[in-house]
């Protein structure tokens, strides 16, 4: 009876285990869509609209910027909360690659310019890590969402005209 109560234990756990690394991809997968999803969204608003378009990536949240070509700097999207802030899931985080280079991310958004305040308070420049203009072309990278305790890993892909692809951490580029 022992036995059979040790066995049922370890086939218990390891079902359990198996779950949840599933689960795990299952959100990194959930993540990665979204964002690409986001991304496609921008990409016709630009076309549509004639906008340009930035995203903003730091370790575990991303944001999307606009240029105002009046002030000629970049700002938060007006009144649209599609183009908001947004956080990852606890223990997802990004690495940006772009023209094969890793790009240092930072965890806190750059603080961008205001408009109404005064020129004589200078604030560093802003640019987005990407870009998504209004002509279609974008920027081409390489985005990593990972989980470092699982060593999880999931990629997107986006090329020049702005074609967005899912691979595998060791496809080819």
């Amino acid at each position: 009876m022992l036995v059979v109560i040790v066995i049922v234990a370890t086939i218990i756990s390891l079902a359990m285990l198996s779950v949840g690394v599933v689960g795990e991809d299952e959100e990194l997968d959930k993540e990665r869509r979204r964002l690409a999803s986001l991304i496609e969204t921008v990409q016709d608003d630009a076309m549509l609209q004639g906008r340009e378009f930035g995203i903003e990536l730091m370790t575990s949240s991303y944001r999307f910027v606009e240029f105002d070509p009046f002030t000629r700097q970049w700002a938060e999207v007006p009144g649209d909360e599609l183009y908001r802030l947004r956080e990852l899931p606890p223990g997802i985080e990004f690495e940006l690659f772009i023209d094969g280079k890793r790009i240092p991310l930072e965890r806190d958004p750059k603080k961008l310019a205001d408009p109404d305040e005064p020129m004589t308070r200078r604030i560093e420049p802003f640019a987005p890590h990407l870009f998504v203009f209004a002509s279609g072309e974008a920027t081409v990278f390489e985005l990593h969402l990972r989980r470092p305790q699982t060593d999880g890993r999931l990629v997107m892909r986006g090329d020049v005209l702005g074609e967005i692809r899912f691979g595998e951490d060791d496809d080819e580029n």
